[in-house]
């Protein structure tokens, strides 16, 4: 049975964390700095990443080999890239993306769950292809891809 060895700062509602080496990234609802970054082992703040014109997250992932966050806007209906130190950018979905995750090929895939669509993006937001998703899938909400190439998708 695990054990609660730290908790975190309060404040305002927390849309997604993840990790990579020794940083955690904690999203959080607001309008400045989102993107809070601790040490792993000291939970220390470490910095906080500001995300540009975000307006309304789902979720977020993180690529280690671009050394990047993604992070899902239903309201701007993008997705914005933070570079894990500063920057960023964003790319339009067209549609209303929700779940994130990035495959074994460093690609983007967005779950667009009004439409049953993953969305496979470059890093760089080029759309590589769509995968419209079979009638008996009701509003997915998060897919992977494994690496056989299918995927497991979350509603």
């Amino acid at each position: 049975m695990g054990q609660v060895v730290h908790t975190l700062p309060q404040g305002p509602s927390v849309k997604g964390v993840t990790s990579l080496d020794d940083e955690i990234y904690l999203l959080r609802d607001k309008e400045h700095d989102q993107i809070e970054v601790y040490n792993v082992t000291t939970f220390l703040l470490l910095r906080c990443l500001d995300v540009p014109n975000c307006r309304e997250v789902d979720d977020m992932t993180i690529c280690k080999h671009v050394r990047c966050l993604y992070i899902s806007d239903h309201i701007a209906v993008c997705v914005h890239k933070v570079g894990l130190h500063d920057g960023a950018t964003r790319w339009t979905v067209h549609d209303k993306p929700a779940g994130l995750s990035v495959n074994n090929a460093h690609n983007v895939l967005v779950t667009c769950r009004f439409v049953r669509k993953i969305k496979e993006f470059s890093s760089d937001g080029n759309l590589l292809r769509e995968v419209t998703l079979p009638d008996d899938v009701i509003n997915p909400w998060h897919a992977i891809q494994l690496t056989s190439g299918q995927f497991i998708v979350s509603r």
